[in-house]
């Protein structure tokens, strides 16, 4: 094993010696396990819950956006087009602030004045 400047990261080699990143510090996260899209994702919205609003925001603002590409009458395509996109980075930005203010409430605000420990 070969040790980062920080010693924080280790290094494991395989057979090709082809590098796989393995977590010290974090033993719920390998690079060795098969972890299929949806575990992944189900993993993902239990530690942050605000990363699945984003992405249904983020669909539903493109779903509509492209329904309404039938009826923007005499709307320039590339104005259509720019809307849309700030309408969905909008309302991914705002899912990232939530999910942020969230986890500093759940980390700092809650353990603090209500004496509840850290999960």
């Amino acid at each position: 094993m070969i040790n980062n400047i920080l010693g924080e990261d280790k290094w494991i080699f395989n057979d090709l010696q082809q590098p796989q990143r393995k977590m010290s510090s974090d033993n719920q996260w390998s690079a060795d396990e098969e972890e299929g899209q949806l575990s992944r994702l189900i993993r993902k919205s239990r530690d942050s819950p605000f990363v699945p609003v984003g992405i249904a925001g983020f669909m539903t603002v493109v779903s509509y956006g492209l329904y309404k590409l039938k009826y923007r009458k005499d709307q320039k395509m590339s104005i259509h087009l720019i809307h849309m996109r700030v309408a969905a980075q909008g309302f991914v930005v705002g899912a990232v602030t939530l999910g942020v203010l969230y986890s500093m409430y759940k980390d700092y605000i809650r353990p603090r004045f209500f004496n509840v420990s850290k999960k």
